[in-house]
């Protein structure tokens, strides 16, 4: 099979008839062989209904259902699961993103080697409330994962070779950041495709500014888990060793200090008296106890199933 199209959705009963008829004539001019899965995150309108009717008049629609609703990744991730195509295109259901963009979508993966083509609504039709913190999410997004040349990375439409949506596990709000996952995974050819962006045709939209907060903390998430995790005492040893030393030298400066007043006689304050102490007395507690933490989790990644599980690209 040529391309599967995975389209997460929910209340969109509107927009998928026109959607699947849309997707379907392009696929047929360009003789593509194909597939649409279209995942009801736990709709609460007709969508499910819709879907049942789409499918029985085409043949090449699948549908899958939650019983609740789970969020964007994780109907990404069941579609990524039920994808049979060696291209996987995914968009999202609301009309905004336009089809006709798949056959370059394609041809990037195909034919120019891509392993991951994100799309960049150039031109967006949505409000500032929605753009300006969304340019600031990518800005932050691109900073962290060094990933510079993407301006879009919550963009729905993006094409995958099925090796790259194979390897990845999206969870939580990750689909902001499934380019950043495949590069962990070890896939570097990572393109951006301007696309067109349309105006929403029905329903209302699902963004909500309590996002930008999920994001940024799996984006932290993200940075931690890709670096760090089958080594975190890299991470947590060399704070924890720092804050300590720097605690055991004010402690020793404190100690010396007194005993020179006292060589001295001179006045001296109680080294209790002194924020000093306080200071160093938790620069201390806090370096021991990031060292711990670094230790526990060494700890649970040598013992964890994944421990040697490496993405491993050809064997000959």
């Amino acid at each position: 099979m040529d391309i599967s199209v995975v389209v997460p959705l929910y209340n969109e009963e509107e927009s998928l008839p026109e959607l699947t008829a849309w997707i379907d004539r392009v696929m047929l001019q360009h003789g593509y062989l194909y597939e649409i899965i279209l995942v009801d995150d736990g709709s609460t309108d007709r969508s499910w209904n819709a879907i049942v009717q789409l499918k029985e008049a085409n043949p090449h629609i699948t549908g899958i259902r939650f019983r609740r609703n789970y969020g964007k990744s994780a109907a990404l991730n069941v579609g990524f699961a039920a994808a049979e195509g060696d291209v996987i295109i995914t968009m999202d259901a609301d009309l905004q993103d336009s089809p006709d963009e798949i056959p370059e979508l394609y041809d990037r993966i195909t034919n120019q080697g891509a392993d991951l083509v994100s799309g960049w609504k150039q031109k967006r039709h949505d409000p500032l409330s929605k753009t300006i913190p969304t340019k600031l999410f990518n800005s932050v997004t691109r900073s962290m994962s060094g990933i510079h040349n993407l301006h879009d990375f919550n963009c729905g439409l993006k094409a995958y070779r099925k090796d790259v949506v194979k390897s990845i596990e999206v969870y939580g709000e990750m689909h902001r950041y499934i380019p950043v996952l495949a590069k962990w995974a070890g896939f570097s050819k990572i393109q951006e495709q301007i696309v067109k962006h349309y105006p929403r045709k029905y329903g209302t939209t699902k963004f909500g500014p309590g996002r930008f907060i999920k994001g940024f903390l799996d984006l932290a998430s993200i940075f931690f888990v890709g670096k760090f995790a089958k080594r975190p005492m890299h991470f947590f040893g060399p704070i924890g060793v720092l804050s300590f030393l720097i605690g055991f030298v004010i402690t020793l400066y404190l100690i010396f200090d007194k005993l020179a007043s006292i060589a001295n006689a001179t006045p001296y304050r109680n080294v209790t008296d002194q924020p000093l102490f306080y200071l160093s007395l938790v620069a201390i507690i806090l370096g021991t106890q990031l060292f711990l933490t670094g230790f526990i989790a060494e700890l649970v990644s040598r013992n964890g199933s994944d421990r040697n599980k490496y993405h491993i690209e050809q064997v000959i």
